[in-house]
């Protein structure tokens, strides 16, 4: 309103006059290029004598908590005001880190991680759970496929992976992880996963911490799936869930990505032609385990039971589960077969091995035909030389 009034050609006097306010503020107003704004001088406060030890703190670890930083300081006044100055100051020290323009070649890498979706899937005991969905994103063309799995164990993983790189029919160069547990940790990959990368060809690169950018592609996606595919949609089971996810990725692989304004479908057979064949033998994934089989006629995988046949009870038999079968091998014969079940801690029992154990421990019980009570007494001492073999062997008389 000053401003506007003093471009009319009102004199500064009458404005002050008109607005009640002082001439010096219409004065500043009128040559000041911004509204009017209180700043407080700078002025030495109780922090200050302490600046420099903080700067020199934070400089070093930039993470330090700012309790730890006032007990090495020595401050002792309050906690709220040192908390707002480090807050102030621990912008300016942290190392700066930057993050470059990434460019994925053709067939190059294909980006891995585990997504939680926000609802919770029924399982066969009646309870629900969140399950993780394995999902990969080809870095170069941004076709994506996923499927829902039971665990976060190293052998669902490794069986999710091939199950979808069989499903991409071909095997990226390199399949870029972050810091799964289930993958690896540290300079350590998990037990089985080098043997799948070394039958792959492949390369599995775990990334290091606080580099999200490089796995930005498929963390990305997790934010779209929950945004465009979860929204009013109900899932009776896992198996109801990945067909629909399934049926879904088919339409959003065909719409164009903006990033690179072409739809991943299109761009899917020149990123395949660039990667690596499948094996021509599969690698060697799932559970798998090896055990002398008890008298409680059970195997366990993951963390729920399966009725074995009792007649090789007290053998070796191998075990080995995928996603959604569970087989028992005794000698190379199928000894037990069941479907896999998601759920935790249940046991499975199939009716014809609880049968056979019913005959056997009928047969176990039965009582044993009695020895004729004569058999094998000692009637006098040339029995009992014959008993222990004192006797000739030539003319059969006691020695």
């Amino acid at each position: 309103m000053i401003r506007r009034l003093a471009g009319e050609g009102v004199p500064k006097a009458q404005i002050a006059s008109r607005l009640g306010i002082s001439r010096t503020t219409v004065i500043k107003a009128v040559a000041s290029d911004a509204p009017p704004k209180y700043e407080r001088k700078d002025a030495p406060t109780s922090f200050t004598p302490f600046e420099p030890l903080v700067r020199q703190l934070l400089r070093d670890t930039p993470d330090m908590p700012a309790t730890v930083i006032a007990e090495r300081v020595g401050w002792t006044g309050s906690i709220t005001w040192f908390r707002d100055n480090v807050r102030r100051l621990r912008p300016q020290l942290r190392p700066v880190d930057p993050a470059d323009r990434l460019i994925w070649r053709p067939g190059d890498a294909a980006q891995c991680d585990l997504w939680f979706p926000p609802k919770k899937i029924g399982l066969e005991d009646g309870t629900k759970s969140l399950l993780p969905v394995m999902v990969i994103t080809c870095a170069h063309s941004r076709f994506m496929v996923g499927r829902m799995i039971p665990t976060r164990h190293t052998e669902d993983l490794v069986l999710a992976m091939w199950e979808l790189i069989e499903e991409l029919g071909a095997v990226p160069r390199r399949l870029i992880w972050d810091n799964e547990s289930g993958i690896g940790r540290g300079r350590r990959h998990a037990e089985g996963v080098a043997a799948f990368a070394g039958v792959l060809a492949t390369t599995v690169q775990r990334l290091k911490p606080h580099d999200p950018e490089s796995k930005g592609v498929v963390e990305r996606r997790n934010g779209y799936y929950e945004t465009s595919f979860m929204p009013g949609r109900s899932f009776e089971s896992p198996a109801d869930f990945n067909t629909q996810f399934t049926d879904w990725l088919r339409v959003a692989n065909a719409r164009v990505v903006r990033t690179i304004k072409a739809k991943p479908i299109d761009r899917l057979d020149a990123d395949r032609s660039a990667m690596l064949p499948l094996p021509p033998v599969p690698p060697a994934v799932g559970w798998v385990n090896r055990v002398r089989l008890g008298r409680d006629y059970y195997v366990r995988v993951d963390s729920s039971d399966y009725s074995v046949d009792p007649a090789v009870i007290g053998r070796f038999v191998d075990v080995h589960a995928d996603l959604a079968r569970v087989e028992v091998r005794h000698e190379g014969r199928l000894v037990a077969a069941h479907t896999r079940v998601w759920a935790r801690g249940m046991t499975i029992a199939d009716p014809a091995h609880v049968a056979a154990a019913k005959v056997l421990r009928e047969q176990f019980q039965r009582p044993r035909p009695a020895a004729d009570p004569d058999a094998g007494l000692v009637r006098d001492l040339a029995d009992y030389d014959r008993a222990f073999g004192l006797v000739d062997v030539v003319t059969g008389e006691v020695a």
